[in-house]
């Protein structure tokens, strides 16, 4: 290990130097690569210099218990390497979780897309209420979330809804998010106070860039309409709406949410470029065997992977079977056990696997 943090330490003080040359700064896409690189080896650079730091003093401590006559210092020493072993056993045991190589996709933004499923009205209402549970999310959590197109429904909620998500780490955080949400309660439409079960599917793609996915525009057929729904003054007046087919895959991708249309077509090309890298990831996974079999990793669209129990007040992940029974609270956007625990549960899974 101390070997490979060497290197580590090594590769950093290099892009650190790299960082500082003009042709870094004169290429904006080699310096955003670089300045990632920097901070995501500073993070491990930083617990290295601990972990060095408690070593020395591991050492100095010995070195007084066996050569010092004082007593008294002697018990000094003794003390204090009781306080250092399990500090260095914390860091090594941290360390080694920083090594474990990441989904180089978890640093994205995301692009999350939000759909009712069986269930009617009901169904809308609760992606709906999915939707603030994410916004109130993000907001705790210094993300920002724009909205790119919607279809509201008949009674509330949202047939389907798309979002960015920006920030730092996002997919990181929300990939887990990806899968069917399943919710048990007495709907307000609902006079004879029986229960009803409806779900939502949730789809959570890294934002991809231009570097990631290269479209051809002569493949896409680009058709304008006029906006539905909220939008102020540009509703039914303009054809300010962008509709977006990828012609060898048939994807689609629309946005109507802005009054202009180079920003409607902008946002709706954002949308199409994530669809086609997500169908670009699965193939390379499903070649490598990689995200795969995971009991977390899959984020198959048809997993069943949470239901929210209203009557209990209970919100079950059945991917881990970790449970918890604060449903308001969950619903207000405070998601941050799940996140922990499914990127725990990540964790564990590559430790095992033996990952790098």
């Amino acid at each position: 290990m101390l070997d490979k943090l060497e290197a580590i330490q090594r590769r950093f003080e290099d892009v650190s130097e790299q960082l500082t040359q003009p042709e870094a700064m004169s290429d904006m896409k080699r310096f955003k690569a670089l300045n990632k690189e920097y901070k995501d080896l500073g993070k491990i650079v930083t617990e290295y210099k601990a972990y060095q730091s408690v070593l020395a003093n591991i050492e100095g401590a010995k070195e007084v218990i066996s050569t010092e006559k004082d007593e008294d210092f002697r018990q000094m020493a003794k003390d204090e390497l009781e306080l250092l072993y399990p500090e260095q056993e914390r860091l090594e045991v941290y360390i080694k979780e920083l090594l474990i190589p990441k989904d180089p996709n978890d640093s994205k933004d995301v692009i999350m897309e939000i759909r009712a499923g069986a269930g009617g009205d009901e169904a809308a209402i609760f992606a709906g209420d999915l939707q603030r549970m994410y916004m109130r999310y993000a907001e705790k959590n210094n993300l920002r979330m724009d909205l790119i197109d919607a279809t509201e429904g008949t009674s509330g909620g949202y047939k389907e809804i798309i979002l960015a998500v920006k920030g730092e780490d996002v997919y990181g955080k929300l990939k887990f998010e990806s899968g069917v949400h399943r919710v048990q309660r007495v709907p307000a439409t609902e006079t004879q106070g029986r229960i009803h079960t409806s779900v939502a599917s949730i789809v959570v793609m890294p934002e991809a860039e231009e570097l990631d996915v290269q479209i051809d525009m002569n493949d896409v057929r680009k058709d304008l309409f006029m906006s539905s729904g909220p939008g102020g003054q540009s509703v039914n007046t303009t054809y300010s709406a962008v509709r977006l087919t990828h012609l060898p895959t048939g994807l689609v991708a629309q946005c109507q949410d802005q009054k202009s249309q180079l920003k409607n077509f902008d946002k709706a090309l954002q949308v199409l470029r994530s669809r086609i890298y997500e169908i670009e990831l699965a193939k390379k996974n499903e070649a490598e065997g990689a995200q795969r079999k995971s009991m977390i990793g899959g984020g198959d669209r048809s997993d069943k992977i949470r239901t929210y129990n209203y009557p209990q007040g209970r919100v079950t992940d059945h991917r881990i079977g970790f449970t918890v029974y604060n449903l308001a609270s969950v619903m207000d956007g405070n998601i941050d056990e799940f996140v922990e625990q499914l990127r725990l549960a990540e964790s564990a899974e590559r430790l095992q696997e033996g990952v790098g």
